[in-house]
């Protein structure tokens, strides 16, 4: 469902508002890494809206995967969709973070998973025009198991609740590996602009920023922006 944009296949924002329309391959390779954000863990939608807004308004945003504070179900899935509308009519996929159950009734477009097991179990039981992507993947078999699993994109680099992820040279590494020889598309982590820069370079399909773009001083605006721009590249197949 979800091709590299090397093959010129599907994506993030071509499921983002339209999820029963079959959307047509296209025939053009497309060489461009485009941006993936996630959020900070939201407690507050309404208070987050404006953030987000700014952020979706600076630059094409591909997808956005939102985490969210533990509550009930109830409260989550009010929370999604409150989210929801402003990134889909801005053309761009939501993902629930680690909640794949919610998805279906909030409209979310997909969700992201932690690990193999994980998305076994998630796989079968989305509906089969949602996103299931994977992240957690700390082996090179972990990532080629997935990618055998259904899963529609793999992620390296992104960091846990407990440590700041693998060393930026590493998450380049693996993602060169991956470009070079698998179809499942790939969406890299990075924790700055310059690591932005390099994960395109090697060819990202996706690069994902969280703290780079909430927590800069000057806005997430002026981040997104930045980050779009880091993402330029121009590498022949």
């Amino acid at each position: 469902m979800f091709a590299s944009t090397r093959t010129g296949g599907r994506d993030f924002a071509a499921f983002a508002g339209m999820l029963s329309a079959m959307v047509a391959e296209s025939s053009v390779v497309s060489m461009r890494t485009r941006l993936y954000l996630i959020t900070p863990v939201i407690a507050d939608a309404d208070a987050f809206l404006p953030a987000l807004t700014a952020a979706l308004e600076a630059a094409e945003i591909a997808a956005v995967r939102l985490r969210l504070t533990d509550a009930d179900e109830r409260t989550l899935i009010n929370r999604i969709r409150h989210i929801a509308p402003l990134v889909q009519e801005a053309g761009a996929a939501l993902l629930v973070d680690g909640r794949p159950d919610l998805v279906a009734r909030s409209g979310a477009d997909g969700a992201h998973v932690s690990g193999v097991d994980q998305l076994q179990t998630v796989r079968g039981s989305l509906p089969a025009d949602r996103i299931v992507g994977v992240g957690g993947l700390r082996t090179r078999h972990d990532a080629m198991t997935a990618g055998e699993g259904g899963a529609d994109y793999v992620m390296f680099g992104e960091p846990d609740l407990e440590t700041t992820g693998p060393p930026p040279e590493a998450v380049v590494e693996r993602t060169a590996w991956w470009a070079e020889i698998f179809e499942p598309a790939c969406v890299a982590y990075a924790a700055d602009f310059q690591t932005a820069a390099a994960l395109a370079g090697v060819g990202a399909d996706f690069v994902a920023l969280g703290d780079a773009i909430w927590n800069d001083p000057r806005g997430p605006a002026a981040a997104v922006r930045d980050a779009a721009a880091s993402l330029t590249r121009d590498k022949v197949p």
